[in-house]
């Protein structure tokens, strides 16, 4: 019993498997926040490229819409965009530089429709200015660590003025529709 309590020669690999899986805790959860931090990264740039292809319209059609949006959606690559989702809505200010309601147009999926960024309008434009505002969601699925944080909910909120007109009406629609 003796020799036993001093031997050495299993001693590393002892060592070894006891910090193993601590090792590899740490390095898979390194590697999902890094995807994460990418994955918040790719949501904001996904909400500046929708906004920025809009903003280049002086009336917009639903085809050119579209366009942005996958746009948006090329912008998250080369992650999964089953969970992605926007909400993109052009406005117009009246003349006390308040949000003329209803919206010019708004386009929406994979996420509701929320009126809760018109809070925080204030400022933003003046008495006949128009404005593009972008919501994009993105859940991202953790590749390993997802059974133990669940998704990753990211936001972003992207606001731009029209670059050729005042504001960016959609084609074909009455005025206020």
């Amino acid at each position: 019993m003796r020799r036993w309590a001093f031997e050495e020669k299993g001693l590393a690999a002892t060592e070894f498997s006891l910090l193993f899986p601590i090792l590899m805790t740490l390095m898979v959860g390194v590697f999902d926040m890094g995807y994460g931090i990418v994955a918040a990264q790719k949501t904001i740039r996904s909400s500046q490229v929708i906004a920025d292809l809009v903003a280049r319209h002086k009336t917009i059609t639903q085809d050119e819409i579209n366009e942005a949006i996958s746009g948006g959606e090329l912008a998250l690559s080369p992650f999964d965009t089953s969970g992605f989702g926007y909400d993109v809505i052009s406005i117009e200010f009246d003349e006390s530089g308040e949000v003329d309601m209803p919206v010019l147009w708004r386009e929406t999926s994979g996420m509701g429709a929320s009126d809760a960024v018109f809070s925080s309008l204030a400022g933003l434009g003046g008495p006949g200015d128009g404005l593009i505002i972008v919501q994009v969601r993105y859940e991202y699925e953790p590749m390993f660590g997802g059974y133990l944080f669940g998704t990753m909910n990211f936001s972003e909120i992207a606001f731009q003025r029209p670059r050729s007109s005042s504001s960016i009406p959609l084609a074909g629609a009455e005025e206020g529709a």
